[in-house]
C-alpha cells in the first residue's frame, strides 16, 4: 500500500455545533499547517543529521522553518533554537541567566553571591514555578513585582526599583493570557540597556532581558529589534501551529549567553540536542509564514469581533451587571481577549460555563483549571475584588470567529444565567 498524500481537509476541527472562544488556551492547526506537517511526515522522514539525500531533505526543511520564524520576529535564522514548547524555552532562559551570573563572577573580587531575578506576579507558571523552586533550593532569589491596579501592567519604574546588584535577569511577559494587557517590554529593555552600561563601569553583572511572547504572536506586531530583548519565547499552538516552540536569542553563545539544559547529540548547535521533530518544525514554520503575511488582517478581524462581543454582552445583561476585568485606562490589550464578570450571587464563572450548552470557554489560564472556584490570582493581582473575580469568564476569539458565533455564545450565556437564577429562587 502506498502512503496517502491527499491534501488535509480545510476544516481541522469539529465542534459539533459548539462555539469555541478559548483561543488563548490553544488554537487548532491552520489547514496550511496541517498540510505542512503531513507533507513532512511523508516526504521528509529522514534523520536531519544524516548526510544522505533523505537526511538532507529534512535538514533543508528545518532550515526553511528557521528562516520563517526569524522573518516573523525580525531576527536572524541563527537566533532561533527550536524547543519542545514554551515551558522548555522559559526554563532555558532562567537556567542560562543563573549560570551566566556565576560564570561572570569567577575571579572577581566583589562577588555578588546568589543570582537574583525580577519578574511580575502575573507570569505563566513556567516562569513562576522554576523561580520558586530555585528559591527553595537556595540557588536563586526572585522579586515578583505586582502589577498596578490602575493599569494592569507591571510598570517599568516598579521593575527597575526591584533591581539589585546581583540581578541577572528580568523576565516580563509581552501580553497577559487572562486580561490581555500588553506589558511595556520595549521601554523596559531601553531602560535596562542604559542601566547595564552603568553597571559594567561598576563591575556589576549584566542584566539579561526576556519576554514570553506566547499570547502576542499572531495577534499583533512582534519585532525583536523594536522590543530590544535578549530572549523571546515562541509557542506554536497559540498561533495555529503545532505544540512545539522556539526560543529567540540575540546572537546565541556570542552576544547573548545560552546554555543547554539537555545534553546529547549536538543538534541545534548543542543548545538543544535531540533528533529534531521535523514535521512539527515544518508546521511551526508554516504557521510563522501565515503570521508574517497576515497578522494585520488577523488583528483587525479579531478586534472587530471582540468589540462586538463586549457590546453584545452589555446589551444582553445591562451595563450594571457586566464588569470588564480587562479594561484598564491607558493600557493596550490583545485584540482578541475579553475578561468579564456577570455580577450576582451564585454566578461563579465555572458554574455559568457548566450550564452552557453551546459556548466552549474558560475562566482563565488552562493550566489553572484544577483550582476550583478560587478567584484568579492574576485578577486579584490586578486589584479586581474577590467577589467579582470569582465570577470571571475569559472569552478569547480567533481568526475564524464571526459575529454570528458571538450572538450564539452570548445567548447561551444568558440562558445559563437564567437557569442558575431560577435554581436559586425559593
Amino acid at each position: 500500500m502506498g502512503v496517502e498524500t491527499e491534501p488535509v481537509e480545510a476544516q481541522c476541527v469539529s465542534l459539533e455545533g459548539r462555539v469555541y472562544l478559548d483561543y488563548n488556551a490553544t488554537t487548532p492547526l491552520a489547514p496550511e499547517v496541517a498540510q505542512a506537517v503531513w507533507d513532512a511526515m511523508c516526504q521528509a522522514w529522514g534523520n536531519p543529521s544524516s548526510s544522505h539525500p533523505a537526511g538532507r531533505k529534512a535538514k533543508e526543511l528545518i532550515g526553511s522553518a528557521r528562516e520563517s520564524l526569524a522573518r516573523m520576529l525580525g531576527g536572524r535564522p541563527e537566533d532561533i533554537v527550536f524547543t519542545s514548547g514554551g515551558t522548555e524555552a522559559n526554563n532555558m532562559v532562567i537556567h542560562t541567566a543563573c549560570r551566566h551570573f556565576h560564570e561572570s563572577q569567577r575571579g572577581t573580587k566583589n562577588s555578588q553571591g546568589t543570582p537574583h531575578v525580577v519578574t511580575s506576579t502575573v507570569e505563566h507558571d513556567s516562569i513562576r514555578l522554576p523561580l520558586e523552586q530555585l528559591g527553595k533550593e537556595g540557588l536563586a532569589e526572585t522579586t515578583f513585582v505586582p502589577v498596578s491596579p490602575r493599569s494592569g501592567r507591571a510598570e517599568v519604574d516598579d521593575v527597575l526599583a526591584a533591581i539589585r546588584p546581583n540581578t541577572c535577569l528580568v523576565s516580563l511577559m509581552l501580553a497577559n493570557n487572562e486580561t490581555g494587557v500588553i506589558m511595556p517590554v520595549a521601554e523596559l529593555s531601553q531602560r535596562i540597556c542604559a542601566l547595564n552600561q552603568r553597571r559594567a563601569a561598576e563591575g556589576l553583572p549584566r542584566i539579561l532581558v526576556h519576554t514570553d511572547a506566547a499570547q502576542m504572536i499572531g495577534k499583533g506586531r512582534v519585532d525583536v529589534q523594536e522590543l530590544g530583548v535578549d530572549y523571546l519565547t515562541v509557542v506554536g499552538h497559540k498561533f495555529h501551529g503545532p505544540r512545539i516552540g522556539a526560543l529567540y536569542t540575540r546572537s546565541p553563545g556570542t552576544a547573548t549567553p545560552l546554555h543547554p539544559i539537555l545534553f546529547g547529540g549536538g543538534q541545534e548547535r548543542s543548545f538543544r540536542p535531540g533528533t529534531e521533530n521535523t514535521p512539527m518544525i515544518a508546521g511551526l514554520g508554516q504557521a510563522a509564514e501565515l503570521v508574517s503575511k497576515n497578522w494585520e488582517a488577523y488583528e483587525a478581524h479579531m478586534r472587530d469581533v471582540r468589540d462586538y462581543l463586549e457590546a453584545t454582552l452589555e446589551a444582553s445583561f445591562g451595563k450594571q451587571r457586566i464588569h470588564f476585568n480587562s479594561h484598564f485606562k491607558g493600557s493596550r490589550r490583545l485584540c482578541n481577549t475579553c475578561n468579564f464578570s456577570i455580577l450576582g450571587p451564585g454566578l461563579q464563572g465555572r458554574r455559568v460555563l457548566a450550564h452552557c450548552k453551546v459556548l466552549l470557554a474558560s475562566v482563565g489560564a488552562a493550566c489553572h483549571s484544577e483550582k476550583g472556584d478560587r478567584p484568579s490570582p492574576v485578577l486579584l493581582s490586578c486589584g479586581i475584588p474577590p467577589e467579582v473575580a470569582q465570577n470571571a469568564l475569559r472569552l478569547s476569539v480567533g481568526r475564524g470567529t464571526t459575529r454570528a458565533d458571538v450572538d450564539r455564545a452570548v445567548q447561551d450565556l444568558v440562558q445559563a444565567v437564567e437557569q442558575l437564577e431560577r435554581d436559586r429562587a425559593p
